[in-house]
This record gives structure tokens, sequence and C-alpha cells, in this order.
């Protein structure tokens, strides 16, 4: 593949945000247009404070981290394929950063060679494939290579398995939050780990179907705009209501307008039911981290 210049084309894919959710399309649909890419290594040190420095200082530790991903790849590859999702598969609205994100990279970084900068809705398919055949001709692949590039990455994504539901521990929470929380072990402090040591098994949202989180949902007063609220506050009731877990564990970035709205719901909703709420900043520390989860245990005992 080209660029207009004559030369060979490298992709950076950063490893950051909902490409945590997104994994099995994002590997499929480049890998079968037949790219050269490169994507990211796990968060780190590294990362983190390149982020901070491309990032303004009141973001968020997610969206700081994936600047220091996008940064980091500035290096190595001519452009950044650096998504605007405008929603997720359900149609519930996300976080307005994500839509403003390749702004938000190009401001950091001082580059504006970001790529796949359409709108994306992933909630419709027809929306989703148009979108993404804009930024393949931006690149110079066919319709048609794209075209199957989709049709095997949507595969992909809907074959694949998502979600944690473990057994055979003492007890067992609910953990609750976004998934670049809940499945970045360095932006988390390895958190699953150290439950892990402490014999608190997981369960995450994932494992609730869609069905089951409206009928929980069916009683609010309105339906609920948020989809991380959908699904965190949904499966937050079913499995304390079905008596699965001993407690709520929910990781929230600090300064997230949409958690404070969900923590407090969750928090009137449970009465007396445990819950931590373990918020997540370039400054969180280990020794008061494992000290409050050991405080924790011991409420659940």
């Amino acid at each position: 593949m080209k660029l207009c210049g004559g030369f060979y084309m490298k992709i950076g894919i950063p490893g950051g945000l909902l490409y945590f959710k997104y994994e099995p399309f994002i590997r499929t649909f480049f890998n079968e247009l037949g790219v050269s890419t490169e994507y990211s290594t796990v968060s780190n040190k590294e990362i983190l404070d390149l982020g901070t420095h491309n990032c303004v200082d009141e973001a968020c530790l997610p969206m700081k981290l994936y600047h220091g991903h996008a940064a980091k790849l500035q290096k190595n590859c001519d452009c950044i394929a650096v998504p605007r999702i405008m929603n997720c598969e359900f149609g519930e609205s996300i976080c307005p950063k994500f839509q403003g994100l390749p702004e938000l990279v190009a401001s950091g970084t001082g580059k504006t060679n970001q790529i796949f900068t359409e709108p994306l809705y992933m909630n419709d398919p027809k929306k989703l494939k148009s979108a993404l055949k804009k930024g393949c001709r931006q690149i110079g692949v066919s319709d048609t290579r794209m075209e199957r590039a989709f049709f095997s990455a949507s595969e992909n994504q809907r074959n694949s398995s998502f979600g944690i539901w473990e057994n055979g521990y003492q007890k067992r929470v609910f953990l609750a939050g976004h998934p670049y929380n809940i499945y970045d072990s360095f932006a988390n402090l390895n958190l699953i780990n150290k439950l892990h040591q402490l014999d608190i098994g997981v369960i995450t949202e994932e494992w609730i179907s869609q069905y089951e989180k409206s009928e929980a949902l069916s009683g609010l007063i309105k339906k609920p705009y948020w989809l991380f609220f959908v699904h965190n506050f949904a499966p937050a009731m079913i499995l304390m209501e079905r008596k699965e877990i001993d407690g709520i564990i929910y990781v929230s970035s600090f300064c997230c307008g949409t958690d404070s709205i969900i923590i407090e719901m969750i928090k009137n909703k449970i009465g007396n039911f445990p819950l931590l709420v373990l918020k997540l900043d370039e400054q969180t520390g280990e020794a008061g981290y494992h000290t409050r989860l050991e405080a924790f245990w011991e409420v659940m005992k």
C-alpha cells in the first residue's frame, strides 16, 4: 500500500480506550486490508509520561494513556488510525471526548496525520461500513477489498468471547467500570491479580445479556442516556439480586462525569451492600490501593 508520495505507508493503531472492546474487529479489519500496521505496546510508564506531556492536564487517565500510545506510534508510523466513535452497538451515547478524539490527538501531538476519522456509528452497520470505506479510499484500498475486510472483521467481533466470570474463589465481586479501566492492567495497577491474591473472583458486565439489562432498567423513570450506565448499573442490580456476588468494585477515572452519576445511582439502590469505588489517575499509588482492597475484603466477610 502506498501514499500519494510514492513511499510505503505504515499505519499506527493505538491500544487504548475502546480498542479493548473492539480489538477483534480492528485486528481482523487491518489484516484483511493487507496494509502495514504497528500496534502499540501495552500501557506502561513511558506511554503515560508521553500522554501526560501531550494532553491537557484536566483529561482523565485513559485519555492521557491514549495520547501516549498515539505519540509513541508517531515515531515509526506515517499515519495514525484515530476513530471518531459516536456510539456503541446499542445506540446509547458515550463520552463526548470520543467524538472529538482525532482533534484532541492532533492538538496534543502537533501532527495532523490521523486517518479513519469519519464518524463511526457502531450500532448501524451500513453507516459504519460507509465511514470505513472513506478511510480506506484515503489510503488507496479498493472498495472490494474493504468489503471483504469489513465482513470478516464483523464476523470475528460477533463470534469473539468477552468478559470474565470466575468461580472457585472465597468471595466474588462485580467489577464495574469502563472496559479500558478494567482490562488495562497498568491503569488499574493490576487490580484483578490483586483480587485473586485476596481470594476474590470477578464477574464483568459482558456476561449479562442486553435483554436482561433492558429488563432491569425498565423500572427507571426514563431510558438511560449513557452506554456505560446500562453496562454498569443494570448488571450490578441483577447480580446482587441473584446473590451471585458478595460486593461491587467500581473502577473509575478521576474526574469522569458519567461515572459520578452511575456510582451515585448504584449507591442509592444497593443500601448496605458492600461497594468500593477506586479512582484512577496518574498519581494513584500501590500502597494505599492495596490497603483499600484488604479493608474491602474485611467488609465482605
